[in-house]
């Protein structure tokens, strides 16, 4: 394998190094919101030719030839540089590439551009009471009622819910359907009349998951996204990028790298952690699973920017389960770290933040939201199932039958 680039390519990193020099902002523009500043230098980004490449102008993206090799350079650079970047929200991330796949012209123009600034903050409307690994089985009602579908029932484990302007979200439109079938995918409003969202108080102690409950909640037919009744295809495309996005091994050794720095600052037994045998072997241990996964991960690069999907989709479908295993790994070995620092609480800054790895308690939030992912995008017992019988044609689990 040729893991070097070419001296054109090695030009645009320095460009993009260049830019990202802008980051973070400075002057009037830092005092502001962080929020506010991600957006200054995501539509920067966008101008500059580096955010969004292959979202067209006309929806606010910035259009660029498809070239594999410089979209990954871009990924890692922004990942080095801390700076805001592509694909990291249910907006940008999730409903914007299923959009463009099976939306209509009115909604790309209407719900991509907002999106991928960051102006307005989208939720996934899929998991309910009883319906999370098999969520086929959904039973949030969408009945239609002349140019409006009215809503009835609830979803739970909705992440950033209470921060939503919009969710996209699977409804059942045809309640005597095939459990497959009959299932509307819908852009549904989050000030709309009837809609009530309640936090999930989380064992951390802040909440980022939420109950949304609908009673009778008005959305326009145009809101309806593909043909009625054919949700559960479309959705499968959102999960796709939710996994592969879950599954990042840019984060895997983003974390690791910060885990790293806090090995070397940690004291055990008098002398930096660091140096110690047992936790060299465990970080040694840690960091080839890292990079096993980087190494699938440029398998999968090469054979996509050859056209060979079949080589692709093998490994695609285990980078889930490989990235969240991973990342549970890195937290488990930051927690043990800590000692007894790992029973400081999280400060309501670092609540609001997920935890920023520069703090004790920080380090302690992330350990415990380290959980979540293998249940979330596809519980992990279900993703290997998946990896089993339609990846390798393995036979059927056992299940029960009545």
């Amino acid at each position: 394998m040729d893991l070097e680039y070419s001296a054109g390519h090695q030009a645009f990193r320095d460009e993009v190094r260049e830019f990202l020099k802008g980051w973070p902002l400075k002057g009037d523009e830092a005092k502001r919101p962080q929020e506010e500043q991600e957006q200054i230098f995501r539509k920067r980004g966008i101008e500059a030719g580096y955010v969004y490449r292959a979202v067209p102008k006309q929806y606010g993206g910035s259009e660029q030839p498809s070239d594999a090799i410089k979209d990954r350079i871009i990924i890692e650079e922004f990942y080095a540089a801390g700076a805001p970047r592509d694909l990291m929200s249910q907006g940008a991330g999730l409903m914007v590439p299923t959009i463009l796949e099976f939306g209509t012209e009115e909604q790309k123009e209407r719900w991509i551009p907002p999106a991928l600034t960051g102006e307005e903050n989208w939720c996934q409307g899929y998991s309910e009471p009883g319906s999370g690994s098999d969520l086929a089985s959904l039973q949030c009602q969408a009945r239609l009622d002349g140019d409006e579908w009215v809503l009835n029932g609830q979803k739970i484990w909705t992440s950033s819910a209470q921060r939503a302007h919009m969710m996209f979200g699977l409804f059942r439109s045809e309640p005597d359907a095939k459990k497959h079938e009959g299932i509307t995918y819908l852009l549904v409003p989050m000030d709309a009349k009837g809609i009530e969202v309640r936090p999930l108080r989380e064992m951390g102690g802040g909440y980022e998951f939420n109950e949304v409950f609908f009673d009778d909640v008005r959305v326009p037919v145009s809101n309806t996204v593909g043909v009625r009744g054919q949700g559960w295809q479309i959705s499968r495309a959102t999960l796709v990028h939710e996994r592969n996005l879950i599954g990042n091994p840019n984060m895997m050794r983003e974390a690791f790298s910060d885990l790293l720095d806090l090995a070397r600052s940690r004291t055990l037994n008098g002398r930096p952690a660091n140096e110690d045998a047992g936790v060299r072997r465990r970080l040694a241990e840690i960091e080839g699973y890292v990079q096993t996964s980087q190494l699938s991960n440029m398998r999968q690069f090469t054979a996509s920017n050859k056209g060979k999907m079949l080589e692709v989709m093998r490994p695609m479908m285990m980078n889930k389960v490989a990235g969240t295993d991973t990342m549970q790994m890195i937290m488990k070995c930051a927690y043990d770290l800590l000692g007894g620092d790992g029973v400081i609480a999280p400060t309501e800054d670092e609540l609001d933040t997920w935890g920023r790895k520069t703090t004790s308690s920080g380090w302690v939030l992330q350990y415990i939201f380290s959980m979540g992912p293998s249940i979330a995008g596809g519980a992990s017992n279900i993703q290997r199932n998946i990896i089993g019988e339609r990846g390798y044609g393995l036979p059927r689990d056992l299940r029960r039958t009545s």
